[in-house]
């Protein structure tokens, strides 16, 4: 049988061939009767572009770019070397991936820098901020043309087309089950997260509150305490947790800076007493797991993501379907027990 091309389909569709473009490539400027009769047609002819060629037609590679935090934060230090890797396997299929990094707990700066990205790139994957001038860069880029992920922190608000991270909520609701698992008695639980503007940090609050304050009314959560995933400023906060709190019986850490908690929990000498959760299997928290300072690691897998961040960029560009079992990043829970 004869392989479906772009010109079945505008033919199908009753359009023309350049209409036909856009409309698989995601750019503005057809009308929305138009994107559906093309779509149809699509489903109708069971159309499958063939990315590779497409590519090499295009007489230029695919300009991904990647906006990741600055700062200490181990997890994102992991996550910067997979999309490194990631983009040095796909250099041969004309794709490339660029990563930059910038303040994004400062929301006018993360504004600033999406703003100056070219309106020629084909896509970005942003850690993103809950923050106006935030939302309303992301969707001036995505009217230009420009298809947006977001990466690790959600901003649904916005007009971005697919989010690579895990169900944050669900991540808040885990650190609280285990809390309330391994804790005997009662006493109360200090809760630190990197900022409040962050989407990931407040639904992983979210959840963890509903389930401390439904299931488990033996404990009681303090007022969280934002400490930016720096090292130092988490370090503060728990050490301030553990003076002002005799009764402290445990630490969740919602973000970035575990070895802020660890030096605060061992120089307390109350780190086999105080149940601490924290957040991505870094090889600082592995040690710390295995020497019982950490109880349990929360993990999203950084590999994954950044070969999801691959994918779903090049799908979306491409017009091809998202397999959503495969971009799904799984929350994994490891104890030293388990340790991949």
């Amino acid at each position: 049988m004869a392989r479906t091309t772009l010109q079945d389909v505008a033919s199908e569709a009753g359009v023309s061939l350049a209409t036909v473009d856009r409309v698989m490539n995601g750019r503005s400027g057809v009308h929305a009767r138009t994107v559906e009769r093309v779509q149809a047609a699509v489903k109708a002819l069971d159309f499958h572009p063939d990315r590779h060629a497409s590519r090499l037609a295009r007489g230029r590679d695919y300009d991904f770019r990647i906006i990741l935090p600055t700062g200490e934060n181990d997890f994102m230090k992991m996550l910067e070397g997979e999309l490194r890797e990631t983009g040095a396997r796909l250099r041969h299929e004309r794709i490339k991936l660029s990563v930059q990094q910038v303040d994004v707990f400062d929301g006018p700066l993360l504004a600033a820098a999406i703003e100056e990205l070219p309106a020629t790139i084909d896509g970005l994957a942003v850690v993103a901020l809950d923050h106006p001038a935030v939302v309303e860069a992301i969707n001036n880029l995505v009217a230009a043309g420009v298809t947006v992920l977001t990466l690790v922190s959600d901003l649904p608000s916005s007009r971005r087309s697919h989010f690579v991270g895990i169900d944050n909520v669900a991540a808040g609701r885990t650190a609280a089950n285990l809390i309330g698992r391994f804790v005997h008695g009662s006493g109360k639980v200090g809760l630190i997260a990197g900022s409040l503007a962050l989407r990931d940090h407040i639904e992983r609050q979210y959840g963890f509150e509903q389930v401390i304050a439904r299931e488990y009314p033996n404990l009681q959560v303090l007022p969280l305490r934002e400490g930016r995933d720096d090292n130092s400023r988490v370090e503060s906060a728990a050490r301030a947790l553990l003076a002002d709190h005799p009764d402290l019986v445990a630490i969740y850490s919602a973000g970035g800076g575990q070895s802020g908690v660890v030096a605060a929990l061992e120089a307390s000498g109350r780190a086999r007493e105080v149940v601490f959760i924290a957040h991505e299997l870094t090889p600082l928290a592995r040690r710390h797991l295995v020497r019982g300072t950490i109880d349990a690691i929360i993990n999203q897998d950084a590999g994954h993501m950044a070969r999801s961040v691959a994918r779903v960029l090049q799908s979306t560009r491409e017009g091809a379907p998202i397999v959503p079992g495969q971009e799904r990043i799984r929350i994994d829970v490891f104890l030293r027990d388990n340790l991949p």
